[in-house]
């Protein structure tokens, strides 16, 4: 069995992509995301359509967990356009493959994370790839995202502040204040906002906890303490 990347999922997935090509929008997406990847110009329905019926063809379809994983670093490493980037977390979290979303794909995921470096690929991969792992695998992971917010790297940081967001009434409140506090005094917008996002989604299940949370934790940043209470009423 092949452990190389599919021989025709990348090419047909570039052909998909420039046959859709807008210029005018992908100009202003470039200058929006602050890219140094072009993109092809395609809005988030349009790249679902592009990709829909190449995740579900039967002769592009990954045999192997190897084959997979090197299809979506093929897509990744050899990227033109950030839509490439796109296609490849979409083929990672496409449910037919769902059984390598796993602790062995994790090293995978750190290496997006880190090579991608801004936040719409980080926290597509923090909030479904990773999140998926760590509900999935909780004895191995979540001493990983503990190591993980401590990480050289500010994304991989981020990620392992966002890894329980959308978990709802599964989150462990012990992992989510263990990942914030070695973060809480960064200076950086985005390791801000993380947290304040993080605490956000928990408030809607736990506003008391939340709100405890920021009480106690006085060196929260403003912009963390605001989006964390957003939604917090002063009796919650």
């Amino acid at each position: 069995m092949s452990t190389g990347p599919h021989p025709d999922f990348a090419s047909a997935v570039r052909d998909a992509l420039a046959a859709r090509t807008n210029h005018q929008r992908a100009a202003g997406q470039q200058r929006y995301m602050k890219s140094a990847l072009p993109y092809h110009g395609l809005t988030s329905p349009e790249l679902a359509s592009a990709l829909r019926p190449l995740l579900r063809d039967p002769g592009l379809a990954m045999q192997s967990r190897a084959e997979w994983v090197a299809t979506i670093r093929e897509l990744w490493d050899e990227a033109t356009h950030r839509e490439e980037w796109y296609a490849a977390l979409a083929l990672a979290k496409h449910r037919a493959y769902r059984r390598w979303v796993d602790s062995t794909s994790m090293p995978l995921w750190e290496r997006l994370i880190r090579s991608g470096g801004w936040w719409d690929v980080v926290d597509d991969i923090a909030t479904h790839l990773v999140r998926d792992t760590v509900l999935a695998a909780p004895r191995v992971e979540k001493p990983r995202m503990r190591s993980w917010a401590n990480a050289d790297s500010l994304w991989v940081r981020r990620a392992a502040i966002l890894c329980q967001v959308g978990v709802r009434d599964r989150l462990d409140q012990r992992l989510l204040g263990d990942v914030i506090e070695p973060n809480i005094e960064d200076p950086d917008f985005f390791s801000r906002k993380a947290i304040g996002w993080a605490l956000r989604d928990h408030a809607r299940w736990d506003p008391a906890w939340v709100r405890r949370f920021v009480q106690e934790h006085p060196t929260l940043s403003g912009l963390s303490r605001r989006e964390a209470l957003k939604h917090v009423g002063p009796g919650s």
